[in-house]
């Protein structure tokens, strides 16, 4: 509650537009139809409500299936809604572009979801670059080994006997710095990367993907009578707590994980949702309805015994434990660090705040992980050497990792650090592309990364409330006029024109910019959750338009959702069935891009938009607003790219006027660091996406539920 309250007051600052504004002669005048509204969340909901009403109806229908199997197609049939909506546009995943290494593939879990993947503790590095060839063979070897255990010594043989000298430091290069240190206080990627070294979980995903036990010895689960689950972790003894100087401080018990989960809910930080209505009253704990957290379904029976009570049988539970949401937390180092639980965990009290130091650098948190942070130097570098106390310290391979800052405006700097050996490994783009084929090294030694299940999507704004980056009014400032930003808010909360957006927008091209024109397909994704994600695990039958329609056993969830746009008739090929080999696939090509289906959404949109006051025309145009980082010449490149299929498409009536952002920082604080909706600093916003907490596809589409519950609904400017 604390955090509604201060997000509603935060929002009652910004600077914000006049509906009206100076009327534009000819070219109509809109009013905003809940621009008297002053409450930011009553606004939010009823414009939520208009954008994604259809959506989250199928989705609560979803939540309400009977078996798993019928869960995922009424989801997917969710998801469906959810594009046709025309608030985002799926855009890329992570990896499909060239690559060269000197880090043996599959020697870090390749499992899709949580942040088991940046655990490196177990990787295997060359001194050199590894060849393509034997990169080839790794990964057939991996193919073939994989749940056996035996496939991470078998590389350290292999590279061995193919001469190659292996060493326990593994650096790297990065592009933005954690702001907050505290793991379960937190949902960016840029801060739980880093954290998720610094601790173990209870099970985590080994290099083969089978989930093994970590801080947890064994498990077991029991279906109660009243249908609720309970899953019992018994903890590893004579682990250890360590500062930041390596000094033990407490052993690692079962309480410290009922510590770190009341201390997720009290400082709400964003992926609380994950337990809401899963673990038994999480909901009205965080919502304030239950203020004892003993109620709250997990407890400690003893030092070793940690027990979750769940309110149904969710079958991916197990999936869930590799993320930060159930990391411990010990109690004793938190409280000396000022950390308070329940209602007495107020940051926006001024008296607590300067006592309460947990998280705010890597000197104020406990390590119970293989390493400890020995350095953190605020863009430049991050420093984890070896936890000497660490409790599995005799099987790590690397002894120390670190973090070099690449602000990406030098496009050659990944590729030229890798190869003087600064860093071990870097992706091509485009220039670093052309450079290693005259050096003569591409061929020998290139390979396609694998691309994994995260989405970056191009988000829509629909209720932009700010014209400038929210941290400092000077950066980032938008060209329009208050009419003209009048007629833009006016379109883009038209559905038609949203998706006219997403048709016109060759992603082809634009991402051929970022990894070279070879691969410009290759990491293109059509769908928020991947297709493939998941499959029925039996025959099922529901309803697409009221027709009964049967899927078998097998399907994949791409299909279903495929189905439901196909009835429809929204013209969106999220899923190739012949793609991948016959396997089907959702990635992998352009299933959004048409000019013709851009200009007749645009004609519907325009006819609509002159219903409500806004006249569309070459002279008359509605101006969009695309924040860019002018510094990287690669992001440059793909704005421009973006900007010309806008030309190309529209003719005039829709210009996208590229706003220039000088360093990456502004970029970020246009689009990526906003907590709140109304502080997006722009129409379309393209840095930010997101990657599944565990295997199912409730991953993806509960970020985009209402009430502050979903993560990504702040892209499109309402809660």
């Amino acid at each position: 509650m604390k955090k509604l309250v201060a997000l509603i007051l935060a929002a009652m600052t910004l600077l914000t537009l006049v509906a009206c504004g100076p009327k534009i002669e000819g070219a109509g005048s809109f009013v905003d139809p809940y621009g008297t509204i002053e409450n930011y969340d009553e606004k939010s909901g009823k414009i939520y409500n208009d954008v994604l009403g259809d959506f989250l109806t199928a989705y609560n229908a979803a939540k309400e299936a009977k078996t798993v199997s019928e869960r995922f197609a009424l989801m997917a049939i969710a998801e469906a809604k959810l594009l046709e909506s025309g608030v985002l546009l799926p855009s890329t995943a992570n990896g499909g572009n060239y690559a060269i290494s000197r880090v043996a593939p599959y020697t870090a879990t390749s499992a899709l979801w949580g942040n088991d993947s940046y655990r490196y503790h177990n990787v295997i590095i060359a001194t050199e670059p590894i060849t393509a060839e034997h990169r080839t063979e790794m990964k057939a070897k991996w193919a073939e080994l994989k749940g056996t255990g035996t496939y991470e010594e078998w590389v350290k043989t292999y590279l061995t006997d193919k001469g190659y000298t292996l060493k326990d430091t593994y650096t790297l290069g990065y592009s933005s710095d954690p702001q907050n240190w505290d793991v379960l206080a937190t949902s960016k990627a840029a801060d739980s990367e880093a954290i998720v070294n610094t601790y173990d979980g209870l099970y985590e995903y080994d290099s083969e993907n089978v989930l093994k036990p970590a801080l947890a010895t064994s498990y077991e689960k029991k279906v109660n009578d009243d249908g609720t689950v309970t899953y019992t972790f018994k903890i590893r003894q004579g682990v250890k707590w360590v500062t930041s100087q390596g000094k033990e401080f407490a052993d690692v018990k079962a309480d410290d994980f009922v510590a770190g989960m009341q201390h997720m809910m009290d400082a709400c930080g964003g992926l609380e949702y994950l337990v809401q209505g899963l673990i038994v009253n999480a909901s009205e704990y965080i919502a304030g309805d239950v203020t004892d957290f003993s109620q709250v379904g997990v407890k400690a029976l003893d030092d070793e015994t940690l027990v979750y009570t769940l309110t149904n049988d969710a079958t991916y539970f197990m999936t869930m434990l590799g993320y930060g949401v159930f990391a411990p937390m010990c109690r004793e180092f938190y409280t000396s660090e000022g950390g308070k639980f329940g209602a007495e965990h107020d940051t926006a009290d001024e008296e607590y705040s300067k006592s309460y130091t947990y998280g705010s650098n890597p000197d104020h948190i406990a390590y119970c992980g293989p390493y400890r942070v020995t350095n953190s130097t605020a863009n430049n570098t991050i420093v984890f050497e070896a936890n000497e106390s660490y409790w599995n310290k005799e099987n790590i391979n690397i002894k120390k990792i670190t973090w070099l800052f690449n602000d990406g405006e030098d496009a050659l700097k990944a590729y030229n650090d890798m190869k003087a050996g600064t860093i071990d490994g870097c992706g091509l783009n485009a220039n670093a592309l052309e450079q290693a084929k005259k050096d003569g090294i591409f061929d020998s030694l290139h390979y396609i990364s694998s691309t994994d299940a995260t989405a970056f999507c191009s988000f829509y704004n629909v209720n932009r409330g700010i014209f400038h980056n929210y941290n400092d009014e000077t950066l980032v400032v938008s060209p329009q006029t208050p009419a003209e930003a009048n007629r833009t808010l006016a379109a883009m909360r038209n559905q038609n024109f949203r998706l006219a957006l997403s048709f016109a927008l060759d992603r082809g091209t634009y991402n051929a910019q970022t990894v070279g024109e070879d691969l410009k397909l290759t990491s293109l994704i059509n769908s928020y959750t991947p297709g493939t994600f998941v499959t029925l695990e039996e025959d099922v039958t529901v309803k697409i338009n009221g027709k009964d329609t049967e899927f078998k056993k097998g399907t994949y969830y791409g299909a279903i959702l495929q189905a439901q746009l196909d009835a429809d008739k929204v013209p969106i090929k999220a899923w190739d069935p012949e793609a991948d080999g016959g396997i089907g696939s959702s990635s992998g090509f352009d299933g959004w891009y048409n000019v013709d289906n851009a200009k007749e959404y645009l004609k519907k949109a325009i006819k609509e938009l002159e219903k409500v006051g806004v006249a569309v025309s070459a002279e008359y145009p509605i101006q969009v607003d695309l924040p860019y980082f002018a510094g990287s010449e690669a992001y440059a490149q793909r704005a421009q790219a973006y900007k010309k299929c806008f030309e190309d498409a529209f003719e005039g009536k829709v210009v996208l006027n590229l706003v220039t952002c000088n360093s990456s920082a502004e970029w970020y604080y246009a689009g990526y660091y906003p907590e709140i909706g109304s502080d997006g600093n722009y129409d379309i916003c393209d840095l930010s996406g997101w990657g599944p907490d565990y295997g199912d596809p409730s991953s993806y589409l509960d970020t985009m539920l209402p009430e502050y519950a979903g993560y990504m609904v702040k892209m499109l400017g309402i809660y």
